[in-house]
């Protein structure tokens, strides 16, 4: 069975939070559960389903007690909610986040926590709360940990085989590296579909009911949280920055073959992503 913990607390029981909650609760790691949030309506939904045991909407007092604290709101929040726990964490508790951000906030979280490990796991869906919560949602599935110098060994090493309880595929990432990945391979893809989306409101909003596969499948994620991603990407706005640049460029180069009607040029660029595309189903 292996190791367990005691208590743990859920800091932010959206898809990601409840869905690590159930994780733990079906592999044997941990049975008593406490959920933290700012809707009494969706802690009361979660304890009724049995995602948490207890709730508090004071994060101070969910941790109480706890010897897993898992940061799972919009990443905004961490530092604020980080300070408020602070007092309250047991001694040899291991604080872990869900974030998909760390570069310099996991340095500043180190500075608050005594035993923080940065986790980022490659799962989620559009759908920010608990209906789509399930307790697989991890399974075959990467987790980023973004280890640093300063984090503790033990935890770091309890934290890696929890998540390979859970099914996932543990790699070490540095934060800063992290964030330069991430931004390309996941927050420019949200920001593109949020900006497309746009593009069809501003000729005519109405047309969104004609939408076929096409609009559908590549603007899926632009359903997600625009709380969440807004943090995300103010966080990593530098890399963002730079690759929303090189996006833009590669617009205008489809552009100017449009403009030219060289459909050579057209079908190169086009011809080029194919084969990349091609290589995530591999």
């Amino acid at each position: 069975m292996g190791f367990s913990f005691k208590k743990t607390a859920i800091l932010g029981v959206g898809l990601l939070g409840a869905s690590f909650a159930l994780a733990i609760r079906e592999n044997g790691i941990c049975s008593n559960i406490a959920g933290f949030g700012r809707r009494k309506e969706n802690l009361e939904e979660a304890k009724e389903r049995g995602i948490i045991d207890s709730f508090s909407l004071d994060p101070a007092q969910a941790v109480k007690g706890a010897d897993l604290v898992v940061l799972s709101t919009p990443v905004g929040c961490f530092k604020e909610i980080s300070s408020q726990i602070k007092k309250n964490l047991a001694g040899g508790s291991i604080q872990i986040d869900l974030g998909s951000v760390k570069g310099n906030l996991v340095y500043e979280l180190e500075k608050i926590l005594p035993r923080y490990v940065a986790c980022h796991p490659i799962a989620g869906g559009e759908r920010p709360g608990i209906a789509d919560a399930r307790g697989n949602l991890f399974k075959g599935m990467k987790c980023i940990i973004a280890k640093t110098p300063s984090t503790d060994e033990e935890a770091f090493k309890k934290i890696s085989s929890l998540w390979e309880r859970l099914g996932s595929r543990v790699e070490l990432m540095d934060p800063m590296e992290h964030d330069r990945i991430f931004a390309l391979v996941s927050h420019l893809p949200h920001l593109a579909a949020y900006a497309l989306v746009n593009t069809v409101g501003d000729v005519d909003p109405e047309l969104m009911k004609l939408a076929g596969a096409g609009l559908k499948d590549t603007t899926r994620i632009a359903a997600s949280s625009p709380e969440l991603w807004r943090d995300v990407s103010i966080l990593n706005g530098d890399n963002l920055v730079s690759y929303l640049e090189m996006f833009i460029k590669n617009l205008e180069k489809i552009a100017s073959a449009l403009r030219e009607k060289d459909g050579n040029a057209l079908e190169r660029l086009l011809s080029r992503a194919q084969k990349l595309r091609k290589t995530l189903e591999n």
